[in-house]
């Protein structure tokens, strides 16, 4: 059997999981980000931004699969955020920063392999 992005058989479970580092609130995600978890990871964004945090850092470091509602998310995240926060995106590979690339994204975000270059970023402000 072939994984495909979708199969529930062998899909792991969407999560975040909120916690502060360095000054930031981080969204540490995992799982796939799709149609049906794409709402969940807004919600936890707003959630995040509502207190006005320094910083809030989006890290796909363990997300498998990214879909066009994720990048959707990802987006509307950036647009809500105001001054002085900074948002940040961590993701790299073929699953998570290649449709970001691919779609022009990345221009819109800032994207950083690692989450210690996201927090490097936010500390260099």
């Amino acid at each position: 059997m072939v994984d495909e992005p979708g199969d529930t058989a062998n899909r792991a479970p969407f999560e975040v999981e909120q916690y502060e580092t360095d000054g930031a609130v981080v969204l540490a995600v995992s799982g796939e980000v799709d149609m049906l978890s794409a709402p969940q990871l807004a919600e936890a964004i707003q959630t995040a931004l509502a207190p006005k945090p320094a910083a809030l850092v989006v890290d796909l470091t363990k997300v498998e699969f990214l879909a066009s509602a994720g990048l959707s998310v990802l987006v509307n995240g950036q647009a809500e955020v105001s001054a002085p926060t900074r948002f940040a995106v961590v993701a790299d590979g073929a699953a998570t920063s290649r449709p970001m690339k691919l779609m022009g994204i990345d221009s819109l975000l800032s994207l950083h392999r690692t989450l210690d270059n996201a927090l490097s970023w936010i500390a260099g402000a």
